[in-house]
């Protein structure tokens, strides 16, 4: 069984500890086949010297072998040491190409360089909360980001982080001698030596910060999550194997590759190591998907919900041949039953549900588990040193088949937050396990089932209940595309629930939803006391639904109400 349940262990606080926890990557980087001073940019320099003529990327820009990946990175990791990168500066990564991102990110870590993770969604508030968070020095962005000029929106990262004093536009290079990417190509052609990359072992014997993602959560800014070389190839080598990826694998990135999902479980890196290759979407459409599925031979794909429904829908009259197409991974959110059974018929490949974090763990479902558990659950740990247990809400520690908050501890998963004292109170236990905030059950085989999140929840009257659970039992009603259930305040019971709903045609009214809630023997506490249609939910930067955004929405009056009757059904 994958993961380990853990009931007590020794004191151990966050961020200290450094030796077990080193070592306990040196062993997860050993079972995969590599040393533990593996330095993230060697998947390229290994993978370069096993297949150099197989394909490794192929985007918008171009299509690049394994070695022609690998020198073009190292050209660009030239160019990035002359114009004045240092070792272990945070450079803010801001790219929707997903072909320009990898480039960058290898180019980045191969110069020495922690690249700070920022998704094309991002603006000005979060770009300069994740460069003052980080220390950034720099920024690479693109330059256009979505309607907003690039260039603008450094400026005013700039402004808002004085500390940051070089800005890389991703384009060619300009008249008014700005630093473009073109020129950081340029630069690197001036200095024909291998880019000499950086011990990923700091002085003190620590292991040496790589790159710093960010939290997904849906209630303030984002907290920032580091990460190391060794640990994060393991991260990517052991979701590869549950993935079945190998040297044939062709991994087509719908989501953004800023996204963890997509970059490491297995993603970008886990197909790179591997020998495989890599095809980035130019746009999240299914009907392009499937087009890049047909003319490539894609074999794998993560997704989210919503995009998983979106191409069940797109596979009822497509002509595309997705033939070639073995694995659907499914994460970022909690995918409902009614879902997960038709994507298989639909699509003619295996479902592979994910959960997993940008903090660390990741739990994929196997290719070979009976299709109940590759339905219903989320999978197990994919590292067998990982540690897992749950905590019922009375404090003691849940048994199989009880739900509890997820705790976990293993080589990949985060000893504290970067520089967030005040939040690693919170998100630690006193003997070092992440409190990831999940509600699950966990059944006799290991596998998990997220049941809904520790804080998101209605308390109505006393009677409290995971929002998460309601929103499954919407997602089955037939024209319900998204849910999300949202606690309002009420004078009387203390909250009140609200559904809102995105439909596919007509929206059911609260009768309607009470009706059928009521024929799943939902509680009646459970029903909301209102529904509202809106076009769509309001997503945050990683693709979860933002629920705060929803409940501003409420307060400002927006959607309508999908409902006949205002009193209690």
């Amino acid at each position: 069984m994958h993961g380990r349940e853990h009931t007590e262990g020794p004191g151990h606080e966050p961020g200290g500890g450094c030796a077990d926890w080193a070592e306990g990557m040196g062993r997860a980087a050993r079972a995969a086949g590599r040393q533990p001073d593996a330095r993230l940019d060697g998947i390229l320099r290994r993978s370069a010297a096993r297949v150099p003529d197989r394909t490794a990327l192929v985007g918008a820009g171009g299509r690049w072998t394994h070695a022609e990946l690998d020198a073009e990175v190292d050209l660009a990791a030239r160019g990035l040491i002359r114009s004045g990168i240092r070792p272990d500066d945070r450079i803010l990564l801001q790219l929707a190409d997903g072909a320009a991102f990898v480039i960058a990110w290898f180019a980045l870590v191969r110069a020495g360089a922690v690249p700070v993770h920022a998704m094309p969604a991002h603006r000005l508030m979060e770009l300069a909360h994740l460069a003052a968070g980080s220390g950034a020095r720099g920024m690479v962005v693109a330059e256009r980001v979505g309607r907003d000029d690039g260039r603008g929106l450094a400026a005013g990262v700039r402004a808002a982080c004085p500390g940051l004093d070089l800005v890389i536009v991703h384009g060619p290079r300009r008249a008014d001698g700005a630093l473009t990417w073109e020129g950081i190509r340029e630069l690197g052609r001036e200095d024909a030596s291998p880019a000499p990359g950086l011990d990923p072992v700091a002085p003190d014997g620590a292991p040496r910060l790589a790159l710093l993602l960010h939290s997904g959560g849906t209630t303030g800014l984002p907290k920032l999550i580091p990460r190391h070389h060794a640990e994060y190839s393991y991260n990517a080598w052991a979701a590869a194997r549950a993935a079945g990826v190998g040297p044939g694998a062709v991994l087509l990135a719908v989501l953004p590759v800023a996204f963890n999902f997509t970059l490491a479980c297995p993603g970008v890196l886990g197909v790179l190591d591997a020998g495989g290759t890599v095809v980035v979407a130019p746009d999240p459409d299914p009907a392009t998907a499937f087009a890049l599925v047909a003319r490539e031979r894609v074999t794998h794909v993560a997704l989210t919900p919503t995009l998983a429904r979106a191409w069940i829908d797109e596979a009822a009259h497509a002509t595309a041949d997705l033939s070639s197409l073995r694995v659907v991974q499914v994460g970022g959110a909690r995918l409902d039953d009614v879902t997960a059974r038709a994507l298989e018929p639909a699509l003619g490949a295996t479902l592979q549900q994910v959960y997993g974090m940008a903090e660390g763990l990741v739990c994929m479902t196997a290719l070979d588990d009976p299709p109940e558990l590759r339905w219903s659950t989320q999978g197990r740990p994919t590292s067998p040193d990982d540690l897992v247990r749950l905590r019922a809400a009375d404090g003691s520690l849940a048994a199989d088949g009880d739900e509890g908050e997820l705790e976990t501890r293993g080589p990949c998963t985060l000893r504290a937050y970067h520089a967030a004292p005040e939040a690693d109170a919170s998100a630690f236990t006193p003997d070092g396990f992440y409190r990831a905030g999940d509600i699950v059950r966990r059944l006799p085989s290991g596998h998990v089932v997220v049941t809904g999140r520790a804080k998101d929840q209605v308390n109505r009257g006393g009677e409290k209940y995971s929002a998460a659970e309601v929103e499954r039992y919407l997602q089955a009603m037939p024209s319900v595309r998204a849910a999300a259930v949202v606690p309002v305040p009420d004078p009387d019971l203390g909250e009140r629930a609200v559904a809102v709903i995105a439909c596919a045609g007509h929206a059911p009214d609260r009768r309607a939803v009470v009706a059928h809630l009521r024929s799943l023997g939902v509680a009646a506490y459970k029903h909301p006391d209102r529904v509202v249609a809106l076009p769509a939910l309001p997503l945050t930067a990683v693709g979860k639904v933002d629920k705060a955004r929803i409940a501003a929405l409420l307060s400002a009056g927006s959607g309508t109400d999908a409902h006949a009757d205002r009193d209690r059904a």
